[in-house]
């Protein structure tokens, strides 16, 4: 009975936990040890390195992940290396595909179509990572401890609070909507930055209807509570406005038909164009489609302030105000920095700036064991002229004063890796390198000496720093910023021992990592009716029917699974064939 006992405790054992069944060799030892080794790691071994630990000679770095968006998730997703402790710290449990956010404001998409939990994805990378539903409000630098508190509501127990330490902080909280401290605004508008503020944009349009279509409300009331407001001609707003449109005419005017006259949509841009970071052509076709839609746009107004029932605009052509009344204002232009971030950048020295300054590793300024992605942070740039000196001095190398041709070859390279704005440079003037800006800026006396002296140098240069741009806020930056950063942790002891970047033109040797380098694949501009304008590199635009296929088939691909991807095509078919739906839920 005893050994039955045995066999069925075993066989439960190995059905309930199968790594179990990778067990390869069972033997015994002198003394009547057990030693059971299986193919990924033995149980001498975890001992011993749990033994190690525990001595202080042995312990895996600590990594804390602040945020589940695009640049926090896509760290996460390709993160390789077993080397570190990671745990992963967000409010929320999942991460969003944003750039369906509008789709989801009228139906078009479902909500949960487009969230993928984060469990589910780090749990196919096989490492041991750790998540925890709670929001970080503060950051100490200096003992390098995480303040965190749980998200869950009240009644669960109240809102528990702890404390992290880490070894790395990687900062990928994203950023809110910038109000600009227009009064109302924070009580009044929607937004548009995540999936629950979509959900509420969504009711509220279905509340506007129904409250618009009861016995005594005055056709004044209806007007008001049928005029739609939108803050902000940037992609998201446009692209907010144009789904509402056709959610208002090809599936609401249906359902209201004693409504449909009353619906208003205004689009406010304090700038002359909408889409004003597009091509001048894909602009001018987006003003053009909204105006035949009935979709009324007021650009050079900027909104002063927001009440429940109206909003007050001044004119810039006239300097005027205006009053105009709303049923729904949804605010969307631009972001600013989260409280906890102000508060870390007041600590580390980076007040009055708009978000978290890094180096070209991503590494927070004067934070080495710091690195920020995404919306949160922004690529200070080093300036060629500021380092001009040190450059000149590194390349001189029999310290001659002058640079031999071969001197300066030798360093072009990395002045082209170390500062981007000097290839951006030499696309603008049509140069094919750094040889043929060489001979267009040297005189005749130059060319024949065949050497660069410091003034030339700095000539050769001057320019260069003209073409440094930030890079944009948008889902593209922040996914490649978590790929980079996740390689150089797969990377991190290999290139310690062999350094892979740039030369150091400020100290010696070579920098670690090659720098971060953000590659632009274009960027799409649905603009309904199932028209997409779209701006791909080389100077390519396209706009029309053809286009929203394109981006049909682009945004099913970056979805972040299968199952996101069967979903939000079900619900692409279901919304073709059925329409959207209007339930209040």
């Amino acid at each position: 009975m005893r050994w039955n006992s045995f066999y069925t405790k075993a066989s439960k054992a190995f059905h309930d936990h199968p790594s179990i069944s990778k067990l390869l060799i069972v033997f015994t030892v002198s003394g009547g040890g057990l030693v059971a080794a299986t193919n990924g790691r033995s149980l001498y071994h975890s001992t011993y390195a749990d033994a190690v630990q525990q001595d202080g000679d042995y312990k895996k770095k600590k990594v804390v992940v602040l945020g589940t968006g695009w640049a926090g998730t896509s760290f996460l997703k390709n993160l390789k290396s077993s080397s570190y402790d990671v745990h992963v710290i967000s409010p929320h449990n999942y991460f969003a595909f944003t750039p369906l956010l509008p789709s989801v404001t009228c139906g078009t998409v479902e909500a949960r179509s487009i969230v993928e939990p984060i469990r589910a994805i780090t749990k196919k990378k096989g490492l041991n990572i750790e998540f925890r539903e709670a929001e970080c409000y503060k950051i100490d630098a200096e003992k390098k401890v995480l303040f965190c508190r749980s998200s869950q509501d009240t009644n669960l127990g109240g809102r528990e609070e702890f404390s992290v330490d880490y070894d790395y902080l990687i900062i990928a909280m994203g950023a809110k909507s910038n109000t600009f401290n227009t009064p109302g605004v924070e009580e009044n508008a929607h937004f548009l930055k995540g999936v629950e503020d979509a959900q509420r944009i969504r009711q509220t349009v279905i509340d506007c209807f129904e409250r618009a279509s009861l016995p005594n409300i005055s056709e004044e009331e209806k007007k008001r509570t049928l005029h739609f407001v939108i803050v902000g001609g940037g992609p998201t707003g446009v692209e907010f406005a144009a789904e509402l449109h056709d959610f208002a005419v090809e599936d609401l005017a249906g359902l209201y038909p004693s409504l449909k006259d009353y619906v208003k949509i205004t689009l406010l841009e304090a700038g002359d164009h909408i889409l004003n970071m597009f091509d001048k052509r894909i602009t001018a076709f987006a003003e053009e489609k909204f105006q035949r839609d009935g979709i009324e746009l007021k650009t050079g107004s900027m909104v002063v302030k927001v009440t429940d029932r109206e909003i007050s605009t001044k004119e810039r052509a006239t300097g005027e105000f205006v009053s105009i009344p709303y049923g729904m204002v949804v605010w969307s232009t631009g972001i600013a920095p989260r409280p906890q971030v102000v508060d870390f950048m007041k600590q580390i020295g980076q007040t009055n700036r708009r978000a978290l300054a890094t180096d070209e590793w991503l590494r927070v300024e004067g934070c080495d064991s710091v690195y920020a992605l995404g919306d949160c942070a922004t690529v200070n740039q080093r300036r060629v002229m500021e380092d001009i000196a040190v450059i000149f001095s590194k390349a001189d190398k029999d310290k001659s004063g002058t640079l031999a041709l071969q001197e300066f070859h030798e360093v072009v390279d990395d002045i082209c890796e170390r500062y981007p704005q000097v290839e951006i440079y030499l696309k603008k003037k049509q140069l094919k390198n750094f040889s043929a800006l060489l001979k267009k800026t040297q005189s005749d006396s130059q060319k024949q000496s065949a050497e660069l002296d410091i003034e030339s140098f700095k000539s050769l240069l001057s320019e260069v720093d003209s073409q440094m741009k930030n890079l944009p806020a948008t889902a593209q930056v922040a996914a490649q910023q978590g790929e980079y950063l996740a390689s150089c942790f797969n990377r991190m002891e290999q290139c310690g021992k062999y350094p892979e970047g740039p030369l150091r033109f400020r100290g010696t040797g070579r920098h670690r990592f090659h720098p971060f380098r953000y590659k632009h694949f274009g960027q799409f501009a649905p603009l309904g009716g199932e028209q997409t304008a779209a701006q791909l590199p080389g100077d390519w635009i396209s706009i029309g029917h053809s286009t929203q296929w394109l981006w049909y088939s682009v945004y099913a691909s970056k979805l972040v699974s299968w199952r996101t991807r069967i979903l939000v095509m079900s619900d692409w078919g279901r919304r073709f064939i059925f329409g959207r739906d209007s339930s209040r839920i």
